[in-house]
């Protein structure tokens, strides 16, 4: 029940992201709604197909897609209120990508998935939504750019992974992942921390 608490909020927190993001767009109110549903619904869908749950939950369930639109209609009139929080996509975008990276991890152990796939599908759960939000807005998605994100999920998912192998609690083991991900996240954001790019003929660095 926890998990599934924790599911939902990480939906809600997405469909924030998304929603924020279409309207900084300046997209109609339709054009809100489907962006908060893609963001908060791909990773999971994608994760549910892969480990065989099916139907999806975020399909299977009413909640979800109410959720999404609930925040989706929240961003859309209240916008004002949400943009008082400092870069508000991001930071709903990087709480939702902390509880979708361990929630998958953990629903894919769940699922008798082996610890490292386990891990890749948390890392995919976490990101499908934000790709998709970025690709619908025509923006290259930003786990493609040389911001730290993935590995930030990877970061998280491992945590949960680990846990498990020690026997440890899953909430336990969820809820240090997701706060070390979320942490990493809001670092990178804040202090600009950047992945190594491949070096172009003509530049300095790897970072150029």
């Amino acid at each position: 029940m926890l998990l599934t608490i924790l599911d939902y909020t990480g939906t809600f927190v997405f469909a924030l992201s998304g929603a924020a993001a279409g309207v900084r767009q300046r997209l109609d109110l339709f054009g809100v709604l489907v962006l908060s549903f893609a963001a908060a619904s791909a990773g999971g869908i994608l994760r549910d197909l892969l480990i065989g749950a099916l139907p999806p939950a975020a399909i299977r369930d009413w909640a979800y897609p109410a959720l999404a639109g609930v925040a989706g209609l929240l961003v859309f009139f209240c916008f004002p209120l949400v943009h008082r929080l400092r870069h508000p996509v991001q930071v709903f975008d990087a709480a939702g990508l902390a509880l979708f990276a361990v929630l998958g991890t953990q629903k894919a152990l769940l699922f008798d998935i082996n610890p490292l796939a386990a891990a890749m599908l948390g890392i995919m759960s976490g990101i499908g939504g934000g790709m998709l939000r970025d690709v619908l807005l025509a923006q290259v998605p930003q786990v493609l750019k040389a911001e730290v994100y993935a590995v930030a999920a990877l970061a998280g998912a491992a945590v949960v992974v680990a846990a498990d192998a020690l026997g440890l609690p899953p909430v336990a083991g969820v809820a240090a992942g997701g706060l070390l991900c979320f942490v990493i996240r809001l670092l990178a954001i804040r202090y600009g921390w950047r992945i190594m790019t491949a070096r172009w003929p003509g530049t300095g660095d790897g970072n150029d």
